[in-house]
């Protein structure tokens, strides 16, 4: 069954970019290994310690669709249509863009029906809640059901935090399966309903 999960790396202080969105700071982890992982765009291929690599393959494999926000996909420049886990996009949005020339479904009736819509693509595989916005309704809808976080060993002090503005507290998690890696511990949490 397909599970929804949210994917990040974020600063031991709970940021996933700094105030500019830059996430130089948290992706070092990518590049800092002698184990290569090709993602399924050829423009990509992480370089990553032996423990990251099978973290990292895991949530390649297991990835069968991917719901962002508006701002994440205008950030990414929409990954150039093709996402490194090469699962089909749902981007929630109340501007959808009319003219973009690579296959994306743009959801403007909320990231319930967005998920709903990425489940049916997905199958069996999970569905990638990314960005914080669409990571805080999910959970806020009673949607989520892991979070996977990579935990960097920096404190940025500021910019923008994976969780706040939730409006439903407390969010209760499982324990954690924990894979220390090189510049990153990687945490997979269930959350409990």
């Amino acid at each position: 069954m397909s599970k929804v999960v949210a994917h990040m790396s974020m600063s031991l202080d709970g940021f996933i970019a700094d105030p500019e969105d830059g996430c130089d700071e948290l992706f070092g982890w990518y590049a800092n290994g002698d184990v290569a992982v090709p993602s399924h765009d050829s423009r990509w291929t992480f370089h990553v310690t032996e423990a990251s690599a099978r973290w990292l393959r895991d949530a390649l494999d297991r990835a069968g669709a991917l719901v962002c926000g508006r701002r994440l996909f205008d950030h990414t420049k929409g990954w150039g249509g093709n996402h490194p886990a090469g699962v089909s996009l749902f981007v929630v949005t109340h501007r959808p863009v009319e003219d973009w020339p690579h296959p994306v479904t743009f959801v403007t009736d909320g990231v319930v029906s967005a998920i709903e819509q990425a489940k049916q693509v997905a199958g069996d595989k999970d569905v990638s809640a990314a960005s914080t916005t669409i990571v805080q309704q999910c959970l806020d809808a009673g949607l989520l059901d892991e979070i996977e976080v990579n935990l960097i060993p920096v404190l940025l002090g500021e910019g923008i935090p994976f969780f706040a503005n939730l409006a439903t507290m407390p969010v209760r998690l499982s324990d954690p399966e924990v894979v220390p890696g090189r510049g990153v511990t990687h945490l997979r949490y269930a959350v409990l309903r």
